[in-house]
């Protein structure tokens, strides 16, 4: 594929992401501001956050945030529904995940953004999947390295 081809492969509404993101850019803010700035540039009012239970202290200060700039915003944890995992996925046990059901949430609310705050692997797909609202990551789980994945790539190999 020639570079010439490649703009063939984004829409109007690609584009514009790619311009609001352009011109909200600074180096000087953190990933939490470039989000307040983005959406703000995108003129984006409603945002959603989907965490893990385990984010639920962060992500209830990231709404105090986004709130007291100006957001409207919903919330929702991995937990909604409280589904029986057997209902999905036979002879398992306990509570499972719902990232369909937290992106369905998110829907019926409105959102005309979504920030996913350390769903698990795979959650992480289907919520992405499943989302009408653009998703952008905020903290991505590794237990290993207690969320701070860069950490792999600063060790002795």
């Amino acid at each position: 594929m020639e570079n010439t081809d490649f703009k063939d492969l984004y829409n109007s509404q690609d584009r514009l992401t790619l311009k609001i993101a352009e011109d909200s850019l600074n180096p000087r803010i953190d990933r939490v501001q470039e989000i307040i700035e983005y959406s703000r540039e995108a003129g984006i009012n409603k945002i959603g956050i989907a965490n893990c239970t385990t984010f639920n202290k962060e992500a209830d200060l990231l709404n105090t945030i986004l709130s007291g700039a100006g957001f409207s915003v919903e919330k929702v944890n991995c937990k909604y529904g409280r589904v029986p995992f057997d209902d999905l996925v036979p002879g398992y046990k306990g509570i499972t995940c719902n990232p369909a059901g937290q992106a369905k949430y998110l829907e019926d609310k409105g959102t005309e953004l979504n920030i996913m705050m350390g769903l698990c692997l795979g959650h992480d797909m289907i919520f992405n999947a499943r989302s009408k609202a653009p998703v952008t990551p905020l903290i991505v789980k590794d237990r290993k390295l207690k969320h701070n994945t860069l950490d792999i790539f600063n060790k002795e190999t």
